[in-house]
């Protein structure tokens, strides 16, 4: 879809709109009226407010929960709907269990002994819970996984029970991180290596600094239909950087279209100063249009033209402000970076909040050095629902010794705001 009220998203300045959105400012706000937001909480809980599987809400829903000192009853009660929302639900009380919820852990735990989609449930609270919260559930799982169609898949929790699992169709590959330069390289530019292994050798050079020397290799990557390229070559080419742009002008032209289309769409990701006119005119287009889908990579190209692009720079904010893909926001305040930092304290800041890991990472490196944004940093790093990433930046962030200044918590909206207790 493309016009956001075909989705019914409410006002994106409003508690509701912004709550389900996942946007950072809700979550503040909704602090500082826990009763009045809770229906808004369960809402986004019940109902399934991502635009689509990219986006996150998983724990900026349980810090609702939590934070806003709601029962987690409701969310228990998810469990017996269908497997999606029994899911969705699982995925927050896997969360509030971690956070410290009894409720969460036993409504989980007594959803294995007799729920339906049980299965999935178990294997995750196996991956993500210590394994003294559900390891006694052994008795229980060999009782019940008789009753099932198939055998399970996944070895965790099973082989652990001693339950029998399915055999893998097929054999895992060795890495070959431990392969140096030169010899990725020349997997790649040999014939008898067969394409299991070059996908694996592209996929190690994107995990260390750009390599120059694939650049020759690229017209050799497509597979042996000549169809298309290999997965994970575009994005080896895009590890490369302004490095690629000169091929890509010879790769624009081929004949084959797959690598027509690769260096066309290098050549449109590092765009010459002739080029910035159109992508302001086109970002201004997708506003208009509220084209949800497709600004991200606008906003991307723009970003390419630093302080010369200042005429886009409303129209990223907007879309920061109203995007209903949540997991684009960071996408934009990237781009302003790059472009005008005007008014980037008070997004950064409210980004700490927010419900993707990108944007919490960035409110991290770029918020203020202010004593509640330094405390709110802090409850990051502490919460133990919190991703590793966004727990170890954090605590990255407060060893650098900054010295805060005074005033009050900045955020997306005017005035000031004092937070009593953070989310």
């Amino acid at each position: 879809m493309s016009d956001e009220d075909e989705m019914t998203y409410a006002r994106f300045d409003s508690v509701e709109g912004l709550l389900q959105r996942g946007r950072g400012l809700g979550a503040v706000l909704a602090l500082q009226d826990p009763h009045g937001a809770a229906a808004f909480a369960y809402d986004g809980i019940r109902r399934d407010w991502t635009w689509d599987q990219t986006d996150d809400r998983a724990l900026y829903l349980a810090r609702l929960v939590r934070d806003l000192e709601l029962s987690p009853t409701p969310v228990v009660d998810l469990l017996a709907g269908d497997e999606s929302a029994c899911l969705r639900a699982a995925e927050l009380l896997e969360l509030l269990a971690l956070g410290g919820s009894e409720e969460a852990r036993e409504g989980l735990r007594a959803y294995v002994r007799e729920g339906e989609h049980w299965v999935r449930v178990l294997e995750s609270v196996s991956a993500g819970w210590p394994a003294e919260w559900w390891e006694d559930l052994g008795d229980v799982a060999r009782a019940r996984i008789g009753a099932e169609q198939e055998l399970p898949w996944c070895p965790d929790p099973w082989t652990r029970f001693g339950v029998e699992v399915q055999a893998r169709p097929f054999a895992a590959r060795p890495s070959l991180d431990g392969l140096g330069d030169e010899e990725l390289l020349a997997l790649l530019a040999s014939a008898r290596t067969a394409d299991d292994t070059k996908i694996d050798a592209l996929r190690a050079l994107t995990r260390r600094d750009p390599v120059p020397q694939l650049i020759p290799l690229v017209p050799l990557l497509g597979t042996r239909d000549g169809r298309r390229s290999l997965p994970v070559l575009r994005w080896a080419v895009d590890e490369l950087g302004d490095l690629a742009v000169p091929a890509a002008r010879g790769w624009a032209a081929d004949e084959r279209q797959w690598l027509a289309r690769l260096g066309a769409d290098v050549l449109a990701d590092h765009p010459g100063p002739e080029a910035l006119p159109g992508l302001v005119a086109e970002l201004s287009e997708q506003w208009a249009a509220r084209a949800w889908c497709g600004p991200d990579r606008t906003a991307k190209r723009l970003a390419h033209f630093g302080p010369a692009a200042a005429g886009a720079a409303p129209v990223l904010r907007r879309y920061w402000l109203h995007t209903p893909h949540s997991y684009e926001r960071a996408v934009y305040l990237e781009a302003l970076a790059a472009i005008d930092r005007g008014g980037l304290d008070r997004a950064h800041t409210e980004s700490l909040w927010d419900c993707e890991e990108r944007a919490r990472l960035l409110g991290i490196a770029s918020a203020p050095d202010h004593p509640q944004i330094l405390e709110r940093i802090a409850a990051l790093r502490d919460d133990p629902m919190e991703t590793p990433e966004v727990q170890a930046a954090a605590a990255a962030r407060l060893s650098e010794r900054v010295e805060p200044s005074a005033g009050c918590l900045p955020y997306s909206g005017s005035g000031s705001l004092s937070v009593k207790r953070s989310p």
